[in-house]
């Protein structure tokens, strides 16, 4: 009894790609993603911080970082975990094409930002080199991803920033960058006018861990602290 595909005679013996294999280096990649996101935004790349961020068990992203770091991607430390040259290689690559296709679905095809990461993250895996040197041209090498995250490749200097929660009452800034993963946070983040590039004057700190209150537009807005620590501004 013969089980599995046909396999055509020009092509036998060369080893098929098979629906696991993609799903397996998709995964992949997305905890490389996981491991150098946290890097710049969070340090340190812990299990939990990890597993927070793929939305899995603290025990599923323990297991698949031990395996990336047996393949030579990660270095595990009391601390957390730090990509290797060949890991780090390899997220970078996956952020460069993230970030570039979130450039296309805002500012070509118009979509709103709230659903732009969970687009773009399924298209980050399938775009080849020549597509994504091709995009970067066609979009006119943008520095930045519409949350104002660097793309990576093309940002040729990258502004120092920090939290809007570390202004003085009364300074006035700009909003740098906001999550891109955080859908929910981004649609109320966009509903109160704070998206990158707009100008805020952090007008204080309420007592006893209270709301900040911002001006922004003319307009005063209060938002959590756990809100203000996640916005960046230069």
């Amino acid at each position: 009894h013969r089980t599995g595909r046909r396999v055509p005679r020009g092509l036998r013996g060369v080893p098929l790609v098979t629906t696991h294999d993609i799903a397996k280096t998709e995964r992949m990649e997305m905890y490389l993603k996981a491991v150098l996101t946290l890097q710049q935004a969070a340090p340190p790349a812990t299990v939990t911080k990890v597993a927070e961020f793929m939305g899995v068990s603290a025990p599923s992203a323990s297991e698949m970082l031990r395996r990336l770091e047996q393949q030579g991607y990660v270095r595990g430390a009391d601390e957390g975990f730090d990509l290797t040259a060949s890991g780090q290689e390899k997220a970078t690559t996956v952020v460069r094409r993230l970030r570039l296709a979130e450039r296309l679905l805002t500012d070509v095809l118009k979509l709103e930002l709230p659903k732009v990461y969970e687009e773009a993250c399924k298209m980050e895996h399938v775009i080849s080199d020549e597509v994504e040197e091709k995009l970067a041209a066609v979009l006119g090498h943008p520095a930045t991803c519409p949350h104002g995250l660097p793309i990576p490749g093309e940002a040729k200097r990258v502004v120092p920033t920090r939290p809007l929660i570390e202004l003085t009452p009364g300074q006035e800034t700009r909003i740098a960058s906001v999550p891109e993963e955080d859908s929910a946070l981004l649609e109320y983040l966009v509903e109160q006018g704070l998206v990158p590039e707009t100008t805020v004057v952090l007008g204080g700190m309420a007592p006893f861990n209270g709301p900040v209150s911002l001006r922004v537009g003319g307009v005063t807005r209060a938002i959590s602290r756990e809100v203000a620590a996640r916005i960046r501004v230069c």
